[in-house]
């Protein structure tokens, strides 16, 4: 884990005023807290913020034993989160991915009080810059830290991540798959405990053996069995090292070695520190684990932990290559595709099989071009509500908390079917060849399987109909597949027309997208509206239609581009962007032109271009141009020099 660029030797630079400081992350109370609903804000008063160099004489990023950068989780209830972090720990491809090798440290000279961290926030990597204040009770961090206490990895990473949720309170309470998915893009699987046969809970053990040198583990108390207290309810640790002992009976057993969070050890089980289980193995061995263990682990023997513990979150491991490999067949999963999509009220919402509106649901093909391992994956945009229950392993807790973002029951089915003309109401009454048995509240799912070559109809829903919400389906396999979303059942055609013979009219737009004013992304995000809307007229008389949208950047720098054109209705009320387009130039394409002809009936029309991710800034040039039937001029004049005619220049800013 540890890379050395981090840590590099020098004298510490003095505090200077020029240090950065982060006026969008204050050091203040809207920084620790918003709605007020948990312990943290009786605090709030009591906490300052400093800087590593006030904090310690000799501030570094990482320990040089990489065992003493566990996490200890402070007295804020992110354990979760300080879990997940172990992933960054095994993997240093993903630790440079999250917080960028080379940033200058305190002893460096160009050291300015700033870290960037990057996470993977709803498809796409994001960064997130702060300043290194970190908050403090009586000059010692009173959130994350690192059993070296001079280490500052994990504090500064947990204050992007606050900053990435809007404060630190948002981190109290959550799923370490969660976490462990916004740390490595990739995927994660969680095994409950003590449910199914005995066969998979042995292969579920000889599984978790095999990956514990490459995957993260970690297990979770949901409901703490009675005189078991010590664990603590709705608490997350991480596992970290199994292996097989053999007894003075020569009986075989699996132990388990788990951290706690809480950083103290609170394990008194039979394999506690005073505990009988130590008997049964010769002193070598058992002076051997016991010396092995840091304040806060503790040792478990496979029973017992099934006694204890309710589930198991396992993070996919990643290849040197940087490619996620499958746990199960130790494949690499080389292909990977990705969209967006929305459910609406009223026109795509449509809920579960249960309901006979099903078919209004977003549907996408899957094309696989050979057998291949696949993982589809599901992944819900949480929608804000003013007050909610917070959860922790889908178990709500006993206070409200406001101002916390919940999540939508959904589910995914998926129907092989011969060809791309099907009948689409007698596909999805006949079983699906895989699908998830219940809706599920998670963030983020997957269902596995092996698909053989040819068309597949996937189809996302939530459980209740016009339950409204923004959605990404990914999927990734060993195999070649293309994803792809379900046109419209009547879209209107592109036509082929030459631009350069006959007569046109030409109308020319100039605009831009910029950040957080204009550049919403395309339909598939909430932010769409933001694009800008350019409108036009199609005359009667008109054949064709074509436009074109150019983008103004250097070649090799494009931004995918595409654009809609939605026919703007009698009734001016109706909400125009939420209806479909009637015509689409897409999917987005990195190209410095794209355009299309078209043939639309005259009317008003609303022309919105879009970059496919939001906050993307480029200026563009929109060309419409109406061809029209007319018959040309007959005329004797001699005319003077020819003019390039424009109706009109509108400027977007």
């Amino acid at each position: 884990m540890m890379n050395p660029q981090y840590n590099l030797p020098g004298v510490m630079r003095p505090m200077s005023s020029k240090l950065f400081v982060d006026s969008a992350f204050p050091a203040s109370v809207s920084s620790l807290v918003r709605g007020r609903g948990t312990p943290l804000s009786s605090l709030c008063d009591s906490i300052t913020w400093l800087r590593p160099q006030e904090i310690c004489t000799s501030p570094r990023l990482f320990p040089e034993n990489p065992r003493d950068g566990l996490g200890k989780q402070g007295i804020l209830g992110d354990c979760w989160f300080i879990c997940a972090c172990s992933a960054l720990q095994k993997h240093e491809r993903l630790l440079n991915q999250v917080f960028p090798i080379s940033q200058p440290i305190w002893t460096d000279p160009r050291y300015l009080g700033q870290f960037t961290c990057r996470f993977w926030h709803f498809g796409r990597w994001v960064e997130v810059t702060i300043d290194d204040r970190l908050p403090c009770l009586g000059h010692k961090l009173c959130f994350s830290h690192c059993h070296d206490q001079d280490s500052f990895w994990l504090p500064l990473l947990e204050k992007a991540y606050a900053k990435l949720h809007g404060c630190y309170e948002a981190l109290w309470a959550g799923q370490v798959a969660d976490a462990l998915v916004d740390l490595t893009g990739g995927l994660v699987e969680r095994w409950p405990l003590g449910v199914g046969e005995d066969s998979n809970q042995e292969q579920m053990f000889n599984r978790m053996l095999e990956l514990k040198d490459t995957c993260s583990l970690s297990c979770s108390v949901l409901h703490c069995r009675e005189g078991a207290a010590e664990l603590g309810e709705f608490h997350a640790f991480t596992i970290t090292d199994i292996k097989w002992v053999v007894t003075n009976g020569s009986q075989k057993l699996l132990m388990l070695r788990v951290h706690n969070p809480w950083g103290r050890s609170t394990w008194g089980g039979y394999w506690g520190k005073s505990g009988e289980g130590w008997c049964v193995i010769c002193p070598e061995v058992s002076s051997q684990l016991q010396s092995q263990i840091q304040e806060g682990e503790f040792w478990v023997e496979k029973t017992e932990f099934m006694q204890e513990f309710n589930e198991v979150t396992v993070g996919f491991p990643v290849s040197e290559d940087g490619y996620v490999l499958s746990i199960w067949t130790d494949f690499p999963l080389i292909y990977t595709q990705q969209m967006y999509g929305s459910w609406v009220k009223g026109q795509s919402a449509g809920g579960s099989r249960n309901n006979a509106s099903f078919s209004n649901n977003p549907k996408f093909w899957l094309r696989v071009r050979e057998h291949s391992e696949v993982y589809l994956v599901l992944m819900q945009r949480p929608h804000h509500v003013s007050q909610a229950i917070p959860k922790i392993g889908g178990v709500p807790q006993k206070e409200t908390e406001p101002n916390k973002d919940t999540l939508h029951a959904v589910g995914l089915h998926v129907w092989k079917v011969e060809k791309r003309k099907f009948n689409l109401k007698k596909t999805l009454l006949s079983p699906p060849v895989v699908g998830t048995s219940s809706h599920s509240y998670d963030r983020q799912f997957h269902l596995h399987c092996d698909l053989s070559p040819g068309y597949h109809l996937l189809v996302p829903s939530t459980f209740l109909r016009d339950t409204e919400g923004n959605f990404l389906l990914r999927v990734v396999s060993t195999g070649q597949v293309t994803l792809s979303e379900m046109v419209p059942a009547h879209p209107v055609v592109p036509v082929r027309e030459d631009v350069t013979q006959g007569n046109w009219d030409i109308l020319k737009i100039q605009g831009e997208w910029k950040k957080g004013k204009s550049s919403g992304g395309s339909r598939n995000f909430p932010s769409y509206h933001l694009n800008p809307s350019l409108p036009f007229n199609v005359p009667s008389g008109c054949r064709v239609v074509r436009v074109t949208l150019q983008q103004h950047c250097q070649e090799d720098k494009c931004l995918a581009i595409g654009f809609h054109v939605y026919k703007v209705p009698n009734d001016k009320h109706v909400s125009l962007l939420s209806g479909k387009p009637c015509a689409s130039c897409v999917p987005h394409c990195h190209s410095l032109e794209v355009s299309q002809s078209y043939a639309l009936t005259p009317g008003q029309y609303i022309l919105v271009p879009s970059t496919y991710l939001p906050d993307q800034e480029s200026g563009f040039t929109v060309t419409i141009s109406t061809k029209i039937d007319r018959k040309p001029i007959q005329s004797q004049e001699t005319l003077g020099p020819i003019l390039k005619e424009v109706c009109v220049v509108t400027v977007m800013k």
